[in-house]
């Protein structure tokens, strides 16, 4: 691959998307499904009460319904694609990610991107049409939609490095199938994807504090329906991105010992 064109290595796991319409009509119909029991949920919990943890009726349902549509931004099928770290582990493809003139860790990067900027236009789209709809609210203020953007890009950051250690465990186990499914419930839970983390005990949440989770969503979506209040968006902002400074070179030192662990044999 030569470099000049090393940015087509984002095409790759969007152009499988593309090219295979099921797929996308599949994900439309989850996604739709997805919104309108989510939004029903929450509405129905908040029938008979006030405000809860902080939230209110339509907090609640705009951060859950949002929640949603930002899960489209890394949720592409990689493993129908056989693109996943995990498939290549197994299959020994993995080598040839060592055997470009594109390094890997830049192919992963640039995939991810593609993947993130794939995803972005289904959760737009989506935000567009709750938004007409009255399902999710506005933000309060230019302000606030301005620090919303940022932090959102930054937890977007943090989740590109939570996913890569995940996917970088896989040079040490190697069938880790059932563990990557658990990390990966574990961090949507402590981002707050299945529930604000508002609503979980006190000792959860301060747990979450010395995690990078929640700032991959829980921070960007408090900061949108005002749990998180503008006062309060600098420290956050800066924690979002000490936790991807720390990521990144954390990662960067994996990628280092996992070339280690990668054997060509033969021609």
């Amino acid at each position: 691959m030569a470099l000049p064109h090393a940015w087509r290595a984002a095409r790759v796991t969007p152009l499988g998307e593309l090219h295979t319409p099921p797929r996308m009509t599949a994900a439309l119909l989850r996604l739709t499904v997805q919104v309108v029991l989510v939004a029903s949920l929450w509405r129905g919990l908040y029938a008979h009460s006030g405000a809860t943890a902080g939230l209110g009726r339509d907090q609640a349902v705009t951060y859950a319904v949002l929640a949603v549509l930002a899960s489209r931004l890394r949720e592409l099928d990689q493993y129908a694609g056989r693109d996943s770290v995990l498939q290549h582990m197994h299959f020994g493809t993995i080598v040839y990610w060592y055997l470009r003139p594109l390094p890997p860790a830049r192919y992963y990067a640039l995939r991810a991107l593609g993947e993130q900027l794939y995803g972005a236009a289904w959760a737009l789209a989506g935000y567009a049409v709750t938004l007409a709809a009255g399902v999710v609210r506005p933000p309060g203020s230019a302000t606030a939609a301005g620090v919303f953007v940022l932090s959102l890009l930054l937890g977007q950051w943090v989740l590109y490095y939570v996913m890569l250690v995940i996917d970088q465990l896989c040079f040490w186990t190697l069938r880790n199938g059932a563990a990557m499914l658990i990390l990966i419930f574990a961090q949507n839970l402590m981002a707050g994807v299945y529930a604000p983390l508002w609503f979980f005990p006190g000792w959860f949440r301060t747990m979450s504090t010395f995690l990078p989770f929640q700032a991959t969503l829980g921070v960007p979506l408090s900061l949108y329906v005002g749990r998180i209040p503008l006062s309060d968006a600098g420290p956050q902002l800066a924690l979002q991105a000490a936790w991807g400074v720390l990521l990144a070179l954390f990662t960067r030192f994996l990628w280092r010992r996992a070339a280690l662990r990668v054997v060509s044999q033969g021609g």
